[in-house]
């Protein structure tokens, strides 16, 4: 399993953000991560990819403790994407997604021809080949947010961190983002941080469910994105719904 999470605890100045938090995620496939803002959602994205560094408690990668690990070892392994992420000025769309070589890049020494594979190839999955010469800058936000993407997938890991990917990004983009995901997750694991419920219900392989720094639910979407979870993550009710005919489920909160 990619992570073991050991009695987590996270505190920022006086607030305890995360508190004693026990999970496992299951290799491969897609963790979904839910939960109302200030949840402590981001946190613990950021401690599974060791920026953060909790009061208490381990996390184990592939039986590791990333404390352990030195940086640039841990950017083998794992690729983060954070929900705000800031580029130089004037920096190309190939140039941007060239930086998630850097992990595996020798000192003093310029990009191997692998080097440009992956980051061609990672240019052709987001769909941005053809704007690979474009400002960074110059682009929608939804171009921008695939061009980020690029660059996590061009780093080349086993494991990837995602915070709200789906942010800024139309339906169609969305759409093709989402078979993306399920296309990586074939060959590594994703964890992700998501607000659409149905989305979560579609496409995540095991879901977390967070409120207040606690975990209050953790498992298959059946049995999280159901109506006694959600109320206690969200302390509101839902109606969780099947589609005619096709059986997919839809998660609503009551009274919309």
């Amino acid at each position: 399993m990619p992570f073991d999470v050991q009695d987590l605890t996270l505190r920022l100045g006086d607030t305890t953000v995360l508190n004693g938090i026990n999970c496992r995620l299951p290799e491969g496939g897609i963790t979904g991560i839910i939960g109302a803002n200030g949840s402590g959602k981001t946190t613990l994205l950021r401690c599974l990819a060791g920026v953060l560094r909790p009061q208490s408690g381990r996390v184990y990668h592939a039986g590791s403790d990333i404390a352990q690990l030195a940086p640039k070892t841990r950017a083998r392994r794992i690729a983060l994407l954070p929900q705000t992420a800031l580029a130089p000025a004037g920096l190309t769309v190939q140039q941007l997604v060239a930086r998630g070589r850097t992990p595996w890049l020798r000192p003093f020494q310029p990009m191997t021809h692998g080097d440009h594979a992956a980051v061609a190839r990672a240019l052709t999955d987001v769909g941005m080949t053809d704007l690979a010469a474009r400002p960074l800058d110059s682009l929608s936000g939804g171009q921008r947010q695939r061009a980020w993407i690029a660059l996590v997938l061009a780093q080349d890991t086993g494991t990837v961190l995602l915070d709200e990917p789906l942010n800024f990004l139309d339906l169609p983009h969305q759409t093709e983002l989402v078979h993306l995901l399920r296309r990586l997750a074939s060959v590594r694991s994703v964890v992700m941080i998501l607000h659409d419920l149905t989305i979560a219900a579609r496409v995540c392989d095991h879901v977390l469910a967070l409120k207040a720094g606690q975990l209050v639910a953790s498992g298959p979407p059946a049995e999280v994105l159901a109506e006694a979870p959600l109320r206690a993550a969200f302390g509101i009710d839902f109606e969780c719904l099947s589609l005619p005919g096709s059986g997919k489920p839809v998660v609503l909160p009551q009274g919309l």
